[in-house]
Order: C-alpha cells, then structure tokens, then sequence
C-alpha cells in the first residue's frame, strides 16, 4: 500500500482531463485553488495531450497507440522538470500507470513505440526502460491533498460542521491498481478523511460503498438501463442513509451521479435530495473560493443553490 508520508508536494505535473475541462472546468480551478493555498509546487504544461482513457476502454483506441501517446506524455514531464504526474482524473491515473509499466517490463513494446518516434524524426520523445516509475510518479491529485489535511484545517475559511457526506472512490483508482491504494483498498477513505478536515461528518461505511457508479464507459450507452440500474442502487443506498453530499474524485463517476441523477429520477419515478461535489471543489469551498469563479457550479446538472444556502455559503 501507499504510504500518506510517501506522496510528493514538488516537481507535480498537473495533468490535464478532457472530462473535467469538457463537463466540469471548475474541478480543475478549485485544485488549482486549493494546491495554491496549500504551497503545492505544480505546472500546467499546454504540450500535454489526452491519456486516450474513453477509446481506450472503449476499444476505440488499441494498446499501441495508447502507450505511444503515454509515453509522448511522460517525455514531456521530465523535460519541463515536472516528472510527477498528478492526475484530476482516475481515468488518467489508470491509464497512465499502466502504460509506465508496459513501457517498463515489455521491451517489445518499448521498442515498437521508439521506432515510430524515430521514423517520424521525435528523438527528444524516446523512452528508456524506467525512465518513469510506476509507483513514484504518478499520483491521483486526492492524494496530494490528503498528504495536506493539516494545513486544510489551519486554512480554512468556512466550517461544514455537521454536513453528512458520503464518498465515492472511483474504481479506476482503488480497482485498477489494488496495491497502490493509500489505505485500504477494500474501504478507501482518503475522500473521507479530507472532508472531515474542512468539518464535515463522513459516512465512513453504507451499504453499497464499494459498488461502481454505472457508467463503465461503453456500458452507459450500449447497456443504459443495466448502468442506470447500478446508479440508481447506489443512489438509493445514499439516500437511506441520509447523505446531503455525495463528493467524487473522478470526473466519470461526477457525469454518472450529477447528470444522470435527473435522468434516473425521471425513468424510475424516484427523487432524490443528495448533491453532489469533486473533492476539491469542496476543499476550496471551505478555504473560502467562490462557488462559482472558481468552483464552477453552474456547470452542474444537480442545483447547489440550495445546499450553499442551507449551509451558509451563499
């Protein structure tokens, strides 16, 4: 398992999502936020292109091309200074691991992908065997703020006493590579233990935690009403329980809930009184950002108007 003590707060290439510019900006600006009043040493480098995550796991995109761009990516990184790559998205995490370690121990992919590197005249992007580390220079960004949950609480502007949440942990973090989870990968609670430190009151357990979101990519859309399914049992386990925020880490899993939850009401004749947040969005809340410059709220499809009254923020 990872060791909190482990993960880096230098040197961190924040790696840039297509889901997260596409259909929550705001994620990418309260992490920004947030890695900013913390003292998080970070760079944004606009030469980084797409993981390729969605035709990846859509079998759009073929391991090849996959690993080639990956490595196009970590060439990047070093040459900026910035080796760490530190993810907004689980998707990207994922995928970008794996390619490491492909990169790593196949020396026949390896060389397939300097070939076309080479053949196309991009010398300065060859990769040699352990270049990147799998396990030490990639790092989803919930991580570099659970290393932060000190400085969280002396930063804060705004107390969410009282808020009962729930987290959902994203499978292509704490699934797709099961060891290298901070914690327990059977029951994570890096999403937990940071909104307890902004002052909430986690649901640390409830049944169906570790169910997936639904989405499985393809699944939402050649399978919509089996994914629709796994959505809604989620969502009704939250609501038993009670849950006003449901806070995610993956841009994914944040489409899933926030814009299918009307869908799921609509089909099913249920309604539910939860909304939902990325984990930093509510960090930068409760270090004062503004829920809408910076958090970027009117970008979801669940209104938070209600629950920012309720609460005191707006």
């Amino acid at each position: 398992m990872k060791a909190i003590e482990s993960i880096p707060d230098r040197k961190l290439l924040l790696f840039k999502s297509c889901m997260v510019g596409q259909e929550y900006p705001g994620v990418e600006t309260a992490t920004r936020y947030v890695f900013d009043k913390l003292g998080v040493d970070y760079y944004i480098n606009d030469e980084q292109s797409c993981c390729t995550g969605i035709g990846h796991y859509t079998d759009i995109f073929e391991g090849l091309t996959t690993t080639a761009i990956a490595a196009r990516n970590f060439a990047v990184a070093r040459k900026c200074g910035y080796p760490n790559i530190t993810c907004l998205c689980s998707t990207c995490y994922a995928i970008n691991k794996e390619a490491c370690e492909l990169l790593n121990n196949n020396a026949e992919v390896r060389d397939k992908v300097n070939s076309i590197f080479k053949e196309k005249g991009f010398d300065d992007l060859i990769y040699e065997k352990d270049d990147m580390n799998p396990r030490t220079n990639f790092y989803h960004a919930v991580e570099v703020i659970l290393s932060k949950v000190g400085k969280i609480q002396e930063e804060k502007k705004f107390d969410f006493s009282g808020v009962k949440t729930a987290a959902h942990h994203a499978c292509h973090y704490y699934k797709v590579k099961y060891l290298d989870v901070v914690g327990s990968p059977e029951n994570p609670q890096l999403i937990d233990t940071i909104a307890e430190a902004c002052g909430a009151s986690p649901l640390r357990w409830y049944e169906d935690r570790t169910l997936t979101c639904g989405m499985g990519f393809s699944q939402l859309h050649v399978n919509k009403n089996t994914s629709l399914q796994v959505t809604k049992a989620k969502l009704d386990s939250l609501q038993r329980a009670g849950v006003e925020l449901m806070i995610h880490m993956c841009p994914n899993c944040h489409i899933q809930y926030d814009r299918y939850q009307p869908v799921v009401e609509k089909e099913f004749g249920v309604k539910y009184e939860m909304v939902h947040m990325n984990i930093a969005q509510f960090v930068a809340l409760s270090m004062g950002a503004d829920p809408y410059k910076v958090c970027g709220f009117q970008t979801h499809s669940v209104p938070l108007e209600g629950f920012l009254e309720k609460t005191g923020v707006i």
